[in-house]
Order: structure tokens, then sequence, then C-alpha cells
């Protein structure tokens, strides 16, 4: 049977195929996107910036047969994490420029393949150790996402010899991958992920073998027991360890999740109910463990039971390589599902926690990124001249935007108010959903749908929880059934040129609170953290004691503003401490998101956490 049949490829690389895979997806990302306004931005910059600013023969060169002295570094990593980004960048806005530069890289690394079939650079008696594996799951997972955009079987067959020379090298030694590297094994098992997606492309029946042995291995004594452990808080799986960043550290965030990833691509493979259990257990447990309110975690890259510690001084905190998995395993759920939790908490995160760290101009990414306190660059690593999250940042950054519109179901799914043109196709017949919005900074979203004839669609519309009195009309005639937060509300139409649904979300200030003994509060708006900023220049320093001042409905009162160092910005009323007997009058501060507050140059100071009095009289 030709693999043309096996595989149905669709623009973000997701395989579906109905003898390789026995699970059906619940959302499908559409296959062409053209979007306007901020994201948009954000999206040209880092390709001009950063993708295309990428010295990519410096990342194939670490690969030189001639150079295989590596004993414990992971320069192996960046080639596969800036390539699959680069894919991602491509198929959301395709140009010749990009695909040649594709086309450098991955012939380029195929060079490097010696007749054994490794890709990597570690010294002939350490392969297996340290980062090896990693590295190739990196170099697999590249080559794999270029047979997409690209079906040339040389690439393919590069990526079965590399897997293969894994399974041999692996044979040779003791068969056993959770013993080998960091982390339990977590970072070389997680090579899970794309050996299932080469089973899916094959259906070559090792390849599915081989990643339910690496399931089961999970179980060992010595392994990470992600499936045992599900139930488990993920800061507490394992005693800490003697060396923080070693093989006996079982809190690894994103190995973990990356781990998870792959469990789910088994899942969709055999259908093992166990499987999808564990997963949603841990998502859980992360969600009601770890996840503040800018949708990241992790210190120093482990989980810490961290989302109770959230306004306190955190080393190390938010680690982009954290967010951008955490964003792909929430879509993951979310295309698995369908369910609203998973695609707000990949909101919350990317409107904050990731475009936090995204530099203005799109080249450079905040390693760590405090709630309170300053951004700054990260460090390279490996003498590659980058680190791991400048390589990893733009996979989140191009991958959420293919979820904001989704087909399933004989229906048309608006998840994210994305501003732009999504191609859609019902049957035969095509057409475009157009998005009309400056979301999340305002409150308005027009949909319509474009064709050359009327089209008969059910269109779905996601209420985010948050959104408590959510207003639709239909050609500008209000429904009258109540929009339910938390839920999809959907519209059946036979629909017309002229048709349009204009949706009123409700993004009325949240306030915030946690801690016991010291209270914290912080300031909400919609799905977007806002925070204050040293750049405002205020004479009330960003470390002030301030209470937000609370109107009659028990809210606070945001005025927008205009700030050209910010993508949104607003005055709000607090009440700052005196410390005098009589108390201080309220004073009108600056307030902005959280993804703009300290991300100027010069680099600032900001506060998204304002601790508040203990008052013993109250």
């Amino acid at each position: 049977m030709k693999k043309s049949f096996l595989l149905t490829i669709l623009s973000i690389g997701i395989y579906t195929c109905s003898i390789s895979q026995s699970i059906h997806d619940q959302r499908t990302p559409v296959n062409h996107i053209n979007l306007e306004g901020y994201i948009d931005e954000r999206l040209e910059s880092s390709v001009q910036n950063r993708i295309l600013a990428q010295d990519v023969d410096r990342l194939i060169n670490a690969f030189d047969p001639n150079k295989r002295t590596e004993t414990h570094m992971w320069q192996s990593e960046f080639w596969g994490k800036w390539f699959t980004s680069a894919v991602l960048a491509y198929k959301y806005k395709p140009s010749d420029e990009l695909f040649k530069t594709l086309e450098k890289a991955v012939y380029g690394l195929m060079e490097q393949q010696t007749a054994d079939g490794y890709i990597g650079n570690y010294a002939a008696d350490k392969r297996l150790q340290q980062w090896d594996v990693w590295g190739r799951k990196y170099c697999l997972l590249g080559l794999l996402s270029f047979y997409e955009i690209k079906p040339d079987n040389k690439v393919l067959q590069a990526a079965e010899k590399l897997a293969q020379n894994l399974m041999d090298d692996l044979q040779k030694a003791d068969g056993i991958l959770v013993t080998k590297g960091n982390y339990r094994g977590m970072a070389a098992s997680s090579v899970l992920e794309p050996i299932c997606k080469l089973y899916v492309v094959t259906n070559n029946k090792k390849y599915l073998e081989f990643a339910e042995t690496i399931v089961k291995q999970w179980s060992r004594p010595d392994g990470p027991q992600l499936i045992e452990k599900s139930k488990v808080n993920v800061a507490e799986r394992f005693e800490k360890p003697s060396s923080w960043y070693s093989w006996e550290q079982g809190q690894k965030a994103y190995e973990m999740m990356s781990c998870y990833e792959g469990l789910l691509e088994l899942y969709r493979i055999t259908g093992n109910p166990t499987y999808k259990e564990a997963i949603i257990n841990t998502w859980d447990n992360i969600k009601a463990t770890e996840i503040n309110i800018a949708g990241s975690g992790a210190s120093t890259e482990m989980w810490f039971g961290g989302k109770a510690l959230q306004a306190d001084p955190v080393h190390h905190y938010q680690e982009v390589c954290v967010t951008v998995t955490w964003i792909k395993l929430c879509l993951q759920l979310f295309r698995l599902t369908g369910e609203n939790k998973y695609a707000e908490e990949a909101e919350y995160a990317y409107y904050n926690a990731l475009l936090g760290s995204l530099s203005k101009d799109g080249a450079q990414w905040a390693k760590y990124t405090p709630l309170n306190g300053q951004r700054l660059p990260g460090s390279e690593q490996c003498g590659m001249g980058l680190n791991c999250c400048e390589a990893s940042g733009p996979r989140a950054l191009f991958l959420m935007p293919f979820y904001a519109v989704t087909q399933e179901n004989n229906a048309v799914q608006v998840n994210y108010f994305i501003p732009g043109a999504y191609d859609i196709q019902i049957g035969k017949q095509k057409a475009k959903l157009i998005i009309q919005t400056d979301y999340p900074k305002s409150s308005t979203v027009s949909i319509g749908l474009k064709s050359n004839k009327p089209i008969d669609v059910p269109i779905e519309i996601r209420i985010p929880s948050w959104s408590e009195e959510s207003k639709i009309a239909f050609n500008h005639v209000n429904v009258e059934d109540d929009i339910e937060p938390n839920t999809y509300y959907q519209i059946n139409k036979k629909w017309k040129g002229s048709d349009v649904i204009n949706l009123e979300l409700d993004l009325n200030p949240r306030i915030l609170k946690t801690g016991d003994q010291v209270q914290s509060l912080a300031i909400m708006r919609g799905p977007i953290v806002l925070s204050r900023d040293a750049m405002f220049a205020e004479n009330i320093p960003v470390s002030a004691v301030l209470t937000p001042v609370i109107n009659k409905n028990n809210r606070i009162e945001l005025v927008e503003t205009e700030n050209p160092n910010s993508w949104m910005s607003f005055k709000a009323k607090f009440i700052p401490e005196s410390y005098s007997e009589t108390g201080s009058a309220p004073v009108e501060l600056q307030l902005c998101d959280y993804a703009s507050a300290g991300n100027m140059k010069p680099l600032t100071y900001f506060q998204t956490w304002f601790p508040q009095l203990i008052n013993k009289s109250k």
C-alpha cells in the first residue's frame, strides 16, 4: 500500500491515518491562515529577526562526523528546535527565502549522517549518555516536520535510519532507555513522540513496539513512573536529589511534559485508556499546583508547588521551554478532547508568559521571567550562539494561531479571537472565515463567512470562563439565549456573504488573591495580566504597598490610555500605604499588559503581584 494513501498531512503537522490510529481528535486546525494585527506583527518580527537571522551553518556544523567528541552538553538539540520553529513559520506564511533556508538546513543535516544512521555529536563511547538521545529526538522531529511540507523519501529514509540507529545502539547496550541521560530517563524517553509519528507515517510495527517498550520501562523502579505517579503532585513524585540537574531528578518540568506529549501520540494510535487517564491526571495536577496567573511555572526548571508561592521572589522562574511545552500539551489535549479548559490555559500562557518572554523586536527570548522583577535575556549555551529558549520559543509562538479556528463534526469552531482570514472547506465548497477585532485589547469581535455561494455550516464560538456577561448578535439582532461562560455557543445558519456575528465579551477586570499570612493581589482583564512598570516614571515606586480602590460593584475601575511602549495600558486608582495615622488619598497609577512590562530598553523593573499590609485589627 502506498504511503500517500496512509498519510494525510495537515498544515501544522498533525498526522491522521485510519490504519495507524484508532482515536479521532475533536478539533482539526484549518489548513491556511492569514493573520492581521498585533499577533501577526509578533510573528513577522520573529521570522525576520530570529528564524531567518539564524546562522544555519553553525547549527549543522555541530554534527560534523569528524568532531564527535561531546560527553555531556546539548548542542544537538538546537538544530531541531530551530528547524521545527522554522517549519511552523513557513506553514504560517510560505516564502521562497524561508523554504530555501529549510532545504539548506535539512539536507545539510542529512549530509552529517554516517553509514550507521547516527546524527549527533557524542563520542562513540558516550553515546546514549547525557543529552545524546534528546538531541536525536529533535533531529528526528525536524526531519519529520520537513517531510510534512515536502514528502521527499530521502528525508523519510534519513529519519528511519536515525530511529533504527537509536534502537541498535540501545540493543548493543542493555536495552534500557530510562537509565540513559538525565532526569530519570525522561529526557531520553521523550523520543517517544517522534517514534510514534514515524509509525503513523510508515505503518512499520517495529516503531510501535519500540514506543510501547519505552512506556513499559517508565514503570521500572528506576524509571520516572509517569503513569503510576500520575495522581501524585508533580513536585513530590521523588525525593529531592543530591544533585539538582542529574539523572535522579524526577521533577524536571519540560522533559516530563515532553514525555506526556509522546504518550498522547501513543494514545491516539492504541486507544489505551490508561495513557489518557495518566495524561489528564498530570495536566490537572500541574494546573492546580504549579501554573501561575501568567500561565506558566517551574523554578530552576523543576516543578516546586509554585502556584501557592507565585507572589514570592522565585529563583529562575518560568523558563520559556516550560511555557512552550505547557502550551503544546494544552493544545494537544484541546485537539484531542475539544474541552474549553485546555484552550483557555493555552491562551493565558500565550498572551502573558510567552509573549512576555519575547523581546519587542522578536530577536531574543528572556530565558526566565519573574512576575515581579526584571526581564533579562538568556545567556548563550554550548558555544552555539543562542540558548535553548531562543530556539524553542517560536515553536509555541507560531503553533497556537493555527488553533484559532478549527473544523470538526461538520462544524466550524472559533476558539481564539485572532484577527485574520481562515480557510475552511465544507464538503467541496471552500470559504473564508473572517475575524475582525483587536481583542484582547477590546471586547468586541466580528465574525463573518465569505464564499462564492451560500454555505450551510454551524459555527461554534468559545465563550471564555471569565466572560460572565457575554452578548451575541446575528446580523445586528441580539440572540435571546443566555450566553453561558465556559461553553461553546452554536449558530446554525445558511451563511450568505453579508452575514455577520457580533460577539461582546465581558472584560471587566478581576482581582485575584494569593497568600495566607501575607496576602497579595493581582489584576486581570480578560486573559491579560496587568502590571505596573517603572518605565512610566511615576512618583510612587513599583515596590510600594498599594491597595486597589474598589467600586460599589466590587470591581477596580480601569480607564484605557495610550502608551507607545506597551501593547495596552490603563489607569487605575490605588490607595498607597502612608504609614501615618490619617492615611492617604487615592492616587491614579498606570498599568500595562504583563507582556509589555519590563520589555523595553533600557530594561525596567515591574510588579504584577501587589503585597498587602498585614493588619490584625481587621
